[in-house]
């Protein structure tokens, strides 16, 4: 933990897979002056996500992976995260399942954001099984990792109603949309209990 306008500020690593635009959003909440936390690392397992070019732009350290030997590939990530004092990680379309080593090192103090109302729609695919099995709402939800799929405990659900016109793709635009002004607001909820 750093201070920083007095108070102390989490160090964050964000991992991603693609797009980035949480990673965007929470870049955004840790460049407010009151913001809690302040981004210092960007993993990625996608050596063309769109993530990093918002790294370079907020100057943020960024490292990319490559999973093809996943035990290499997380000693390297272990070694990155303890050189520059990660308090809190925040998975947000991280593709890759962590391995209970790095859930253990750091537990309790890593973050997912994921597409649906969980316990529901655990996993990939959500919008087109929520789409097919005709529910009347989806949403997000942050949640701390354990080791279990998309099960450890929730700090904040957002919700919204899915529209008739609505298909895959749609339904991801409107989830993600959501999903960007939740993640902040959940880590900020989560903080406050934790420190």
């Amino acid at each position: 933990m750093e201070k920083l306008n007095g108070k102390k500020k989490l160090r964050v690593s964000v991992f991603i897979s693609g797009r980035g635009t949480n990673l965007k959003s929470l870049i955004n909440f840790a460049n407010k002056k009151r913001s809690p936390i302040k981004i210092v690392l960007l993993v990625t397992n996608n050596k063309n996500a769109k993530g990093i070019y918002y790294a370079k732009k907020n100057r943020i350290k960024f490292l990319i992976i490559n999973y093809k030997n996943k035990t290499k590939a997380e000693k390297k990530i272990l070694v990155n995260l303890k050189n520059n004092n990660i308090n809190l990680i925040c998975l947000a379309g991280f593709m890759k399942i962590l391995s209970k080593k790095i859930v253990n090192i750091y537990k309790g103090k890593i973050l997912n954001i994921h597409p649906s109302l969980l316990p529901k729609y655990k996993g990939l695919n959500t919008h087109k099984r929520v789409i097919k099995n005709k529910e009347k709402y989806t949403g997000c939800t942050v949640h701390i990792v354990n080791s279990k799929l998309d099960s450890g405990k929730i700090i904040l659900q957002k919700k919204i109603r899915i529209l008739k016109k609505d298909n895959e793709n749609s339904l991801s635009k409107r989830v993600l949309k959501i999903e960007n002004s939740t993640y902040p607001k959940a880590i900020k909820r989560f903080i406050a209990f934790n420190y």
